[in-house]
C-alpha cells in the first residue's frame, strides 16, 4: 500500500492537507468499484441505457471477482473516502524466440470523482498502476483517453504512437 500526502496553504485561512492513499482494489471493493462506475456513466451520458442501477452493481461485482488475475483494479482514496479507480488489463503476447514470456498491459476506467479531480489524487492512481506494470515488467502498457485526460496520461509517460492503429466493432 503506498501512501502520499499532499498539502495546500496559499493563505492562512487554508484547509488542513488531505491524505492521497492509492492501493490495490479487492473482491471487497467491488460493489463500491461497480458504484462509482455507475456514477461515471450516469454522469457523462445522463442515462444508463437498458439496465437498472442494481442489476448492473451485482453484474459489475461478479465480472470484477471474475476477472481480478488478468484486470487488476487500483484505487485512490482522499482522507479515507472512495475517490478514484483505474484498472490495470494485463495480457499474454504470442512468444517469439528470445522472447518467451510477452506481457503487455492497457489502462482502463480510470475514474476520479469530480470534486477530487485536479488534488493530485489522479497522478497518484496513475503512478501506483505504472509501477505495478513496471514491477511485473509489461513490455508496454497503453491507454485509450479521453480528450479531458490526456495531459495527464502525457504527465504519468504516455506518449502518442502512431503505429497504434484500432478498428472499431460498435
Amino acid at each position: 500500500r503506498a501512501r502520499f500526502r499532499c498539502g495546500w496553504t496559499p493563505t492562512p485561512r487554508s484547509v488542513a492537507a488531505v491524505e492521497i492513499t492509492v492501493r490495490r482494489g479487492t473482491a471487497e471493493d467491488a460493489p463500491a468499484l461497480a458504484r462509482m462506475r455507475w456514477r461515471w456513466r450516469v454522469e457523462e451520458r445522463q442515462a444508463a441505457a437498458g439496465v437498472d442501477r442494481s442489476t448492473f452493481v451485482d453484474f459489475f461485482t461478479s465480472w470484477v471477482i471474475d476477472h481480478l488475475p488478468t484486470h487488476l483494479p487500483f484505487v485512490v482514496e482522499v482522507d479515507g473516502a472512495l475517490a478514484g479507480m483505474a484498472w490495470l488489463m494485463v495480457s499474454d503476447r504470442v512468444p517469439a524466440p528470445g522472447l518467451m514470456y510477452r506481457r503487455t498491459g492497457d489502462v482502463q476506467s480510470v475514474y476520479v470523482l469530480p470534486e477530487h479531480r485536479n488534488s493530485g489524487a489522479g497522478a497518484k492512481l496513475m503512478e501506483a498502476v505504472l509501477q505495478e506494470a513496471r514491477d511485473r515488467e509489461l513490455e508496454f502498457v497503453t491507454v485509450h483517453s479521453s480528450e479531458r485526460a490526456v495531459t495527464m496520461y502525457q504527465r504519468a509517460g504516455f506518449a502518442h504512437n502512431a503505429r497504434w492503429l484500432e478498428v472499431r466493432g460498435r
